[in-house]
């Protein structure tokens, strides 16, 4: 059930426009963050290998390779205040279950604030006048 659930939010976040590179555990994690492969959002189970704080650690390592990732944290146990202080900024925490809809909007969310748009500077003339 884990596999089909990993492939279905690979191919929602691709559908979405997203490029989607995977790893399994905390050695696949380690060595895709040692390539020159672009990431902009590290999307982590606090959960890697039986270890409910290994999410943690890579994403820990993960702020010293690449100081410019964003961070989307999921679990399905519970999260408590010591964990919660070692998340990464920026990040957001998407608590298991979710829905494909709010996985595609976390991601969308992270890559936005970290890329904001620029905004459209009008010259004083082009703004109405009020009276």
């Amino acid at each position: 059930m884990k596999t089909k659930s990993r492939f279905a939010f690979e191919s929602v976040l691709q559908q979405a426009g997203h490029k989607v590179v995977t790893a399994t555990g905390i050695e696949g994690a380690k060595a895709l963050l040692d390539t020159d492969q672009q990431i902009d959002v590290l999307f982590l189970d606090l959960n890697l290998g039986g270890d409910p704080e290994a999410g943690l650690v890579v994403a820990q390592q993960a702020q010293a390779m690449r100081p410019k990732l964003s961070y989307l944290y999921t679990t399905g146990a519970g999260v408590n205040g010591g964990m919660k202080a070692m998340f990464v900024e920026p990040f957001l925490f998407l608590p298991k279950p979710y829905t494909l809809e709010q996985l595609t909007k976390s991601v969308a969310f992270l890559l936005l604030a970290a890329n904001p748009r620029p905004r459209l500077n009008l010259p004083d003339k082009d703004l109405p006048q009020s009276n």
